[in-house]
């Protein structure tokens, strides 16, 4: 049997739009042991957290969408450039503490790799322009602290 790739992927996507954010419909697009990688933060969601990222972003960017550029289909795998879009609307969570919204337009690149087994997602790896992300969002580095830091701190 063969799955439309491109379609599954697509549909995990509109799945998780700040404007239909289906969380079941998104959870279910992946295999029982499906993983869902978020490179940047190196975090790893399984079962019931699959939506876990889905959800945290759509609270920071309630309108969050997922502009596709490209999308590439090499059999069971698909790679996606695309931008994350949307108005920071919503807190951010930081270990330092809370950064409050300030209605920031963001428009960040990405890279998702979507990898399927019998027309599900096994893994999902997303690389998003992190940094492009927060500066677009008002949140620059703390480069004095860094430079300050002894050598053993870091």
């Amino acid at each position: 049997m063969t799955h439309d790739n491109e379609a599954i992927v697509r549909a995990a996507y509109h799945a998780a739009d700040g404007d239909v954010l289906d969380l079941a419909g998104f959870i279910d697009s992946f295999t029982a042991d499906g993983v869902f990688n978020n490179i940047v933060g190196q975090e790893s969601y399984r079962g019931e957290h699959l939506g876990d990222l889905v959800v945290g972003m759509a609270k920071m960017v309630p309108d969050v969408h997922r502009e596709l550029h490209r999308v590439t289909v090499l059999g069971d795998v698909v790679a996606v450039e695309l931008s994350i879009q949307g108005t920071f609307l919503g807190p951010l969570e930081t270990p330092a503490g809370i950064v409050q919204p300030t209605g920031a337009k963001i428009d960040v690149p990405t890279a998702d790799f979507w990898y399927l087994r019998d027309g599900k997602v096994e893994t999902f790896n997303c690389y998003v322009g992190i940094s492009i992300m927060l500066a677009q969002m008002g949140v620059t580095p703390d480069f004095a602290s860094a430079v300050a830091a002894p050598v053993t701190a870091r």
